[in-house]
């Protein structure tokens, strides 16, 4: 299969004095390079997953590469024969990954790194407990064989739940995982700070491990924000562990109920999907809002006001940085 485009999944912990001036510039050099995803900027650094032309995403991983600031990057890589995305977002937040914990710097101290052969070598040792710091609907659809999860709708909620992970497992080592490694740069850091004295996380997360560990023991599929919703990334010993929410099947066909007012995001198999017509239940089906369904189960987001080139000031090609 001809796959033209890339698909950049990437972070950076790093010193940005001015967030909004620094959108401005890196929004305009990303559509000067027709990139579409969604970035997030703040003080702290950079969050982002973009699609693009393969010439196009090289271009804009050497510029990036080229600041001393982003030089530490480390992009994950796949391949897709369209975008995967609708639209670009660049945004300013006060963190790149909502978590609540400001006061932390992993460049100051977080969990060691682990490559992730040297995650595959430690996930079953005894003295070892494989945490996943993602949230619930995330590791519904796919996560490592024997891993700790935590009842969490989102990652700020993580902080709240480590007084439970003291009292089972403090004297453990602790090996966090997640999508593509930023959030166990703070859960990881967290842990610490809490007093786990043998932390870990798994450098460049899930993605990474599938492309240099051919995902041995994930079982299901890897959840992703983009409109790919999830991947694969096990080709050792893969199989289906989430369930037609529906009718109990094996399905990781995740989506979002075609009533907007419900909204629920689930695994529903095609066979459900199609004789609710894209809703979760019977009720949701005879919604009046029930939004039409393609088959997918996907729904663009409203803007909710948000305009990409607010703010600009204008600059010719040549003036562009990023």
């Amino acid at each position: 299969m001809n796959n033209p485009y890339s698909i950049l999944l990437y972070y950076c912990y790093t010193p940005i004095e001015d967030p909004e001036a620094f959108r401005e510039q890196h929004h305009l050099f990303c559509l000067e390079l027709n990139l579409l995803g969604r970035i997030i900027i703040s003080k702290e650094g950079l969050n982002g997953t973009i699609s693009g032309l393969k010439e196009d995403c090289e271009k804009y991983m050497a510029a990036m590469h080229a600041d001393p600031r982003f030089a530490k990057i480390d992009f994950k890589v796949d391949y897709s024969d369209k975008h995967a995305f609708a639209k670009l977002h660049v945004r300013t937040k006060s963190e790149i990954v909502h978590s609540g914990l400001l006061h932390i710097d992993p460049n100051a101290r977080t969990g060691k790194h682990l490559a992730p052969k040297e995650f595959k070598e430690m996930k079953d040792r005894e003295d070892v407990v494989v945490l996943d710091v993602r949230s619930d609907y995330e590791y519904s659809v796919g996560r490592f064989k024997n891993a700790v999860t935590l009842d969490i709708e989102n990652f700020r909620e993580f902080p709240e739940k480590v007084e439970e992970l003291k009292e089972k497992y403090k004297d453990k080592k602790i090996l966090t995982y997640c999508t593509g490694g930023i959030k166990c740069e703070k859960a990881s850091a967290f842990l610490l700070e809490q007093g786990f004295e043998d932390v870990y996380q798994l450098h460049g997360g899930i993605i990474k491990y599938g492309m240099e560990a051919g995902g041995e023991d994930f079982e299901g599929k890897c959840y992703v924000f983009d409109n790919r919703v999830a991947v694969d990334v096990n080709t050792v010993n893969p199989t289906v562990i989430s369930t037609c929410h529906v009718c109990g099947t094996k399905s990781d066909r995740m989506v979002n109920c075609a009533n907007p007012v419900c909204n629920l995001h689930v695994p529903i198999c095609e066979a459900c999907g199609w004789e609710l017509d894209g809703a979760c239940s019977s009720e949701c089906k005879e919604h009046p809002e029930k939004r039409p369904y393609d088959g997918t189960g996907y729904y663009q987001k409203e803007l909710n006001g948000y305009n990409p080139l607010k703010g600009f000031n204008r600059k010719k090609k040549t003036d562009v940085q990023v």
